[in-house]
């Protein structure tokens, strides 16, 4: 008797669990799916989970246009190319191309033009490959870049990338902008999933290599990118990282931050 009641139990779920299956995955999506005029094979393949999206629905179109983040790719020949780069080349260009706005020595007055002295190698190549490639728009520099090739590009970016940046503006250097500002760089703010700036952007904090060095650069031209970063205009972010920041953040915090950079 107790063996009987055994296999009795065990076919009763067994049997359970096999109408449940099909009217989970076959019934229920083919008649869903149905309605919403989806054909039985994708309704079934949806609910098991082959194919993207919901057996009870159609999937949304999207009008989204397709934006390019980046083309740039740091492998062995990359590195390769800008350990080996001419920065004599690179002094010509810029001679050539980049004194009218950046100077010679890549220490602009214009607070709206970005300081390329001392900027980070790797962040000066991804920028100027990704105004070539469209992944970044700027009416000025996507012009200039659109016939330079990698050498070129890897010529410059070495050029400013080892100039010296000299001292910052007595000025503006070592401004204080609150106990919250210096929150936000060190810690970040967990509640809003905001993460701290200083896990990137901070003299040895091993972020992404292509991070920019923003010691000393402009604070007018950081707000300014932090607001295209908020709004979307640029994203030439791989993985939507400043995007994801930037949009966290009020106009006051970005204001904040952009002059506490400056002055660091």
């Amino acid at each position: 008797m107790d063996r009987k009641w055994r296999l009795r139990g065990i076919l009763g779920v067994v049997a359970a669990l096999t109408v449940a299956g099909l009217l989970g995955f076959i019934v229920l999506p083919v008649v869903q799916g149905s309605a919403a005029g989806i054909d039985a094979f994708t309704a079934i393949c949806r609910a098991v989970g082959i194919l993207p999206g919901s057996p009870a629905r159609p999937t949304p179109p999207s009008e989204a246009a397709p934006e390019p983040v980046t083309k740039v790719a740091w492998t062995a020949a990359t590195f390769e190319a800008l350990y080996r780069a001419d920065r004599a080349s690179g002094a010509r260009l810029a001679e050539e191309r980049c004194i009218a706005c950046h100077t010679l020595e890549g220490n602009t007055p214009d607070p709206t033009i970005p300081r390329n002295v001392g900027q980070s190698v790797f962040a000066l190549y991804k920028q100027m490959q990704d105004f070539r490639s469209g992944a970044r728009v700027n009416e000025t520099m996507s012009p200039l870049m659109k016939d330079l090739d990698d050498r070129q590009i890897a010529d410059l970016s070495a050029y400013y990338g080892r100039l010296f940046r000299g001292a910052i503006d007595p000025a503006e250097s070592g401004r204080y902008v609150g106990i919250d500002i210096e929150n936000i760089v060190t810690n970040g703010d967990v509640a809003r999933g905001l993460p701290p700036c200083a896990a990137c952007h901070q003299a040895r904090a091993g972020g992404p290599i292509e991070t920019p060095t923003l010691t000393g650069q402009y604070a007018q031209y950081l707000e300014a990118q932090l607001k295209a970063f908020a709004s979307g205009t640029r994203h030439n972010d791989i993985y939507h990282r400043m995007r994801s920041v930037a949009a966290k953040l009020s106009p006051n915090e970005i204001r904040m931050l952009a002059i506490r950079y400056a002055g660091q």
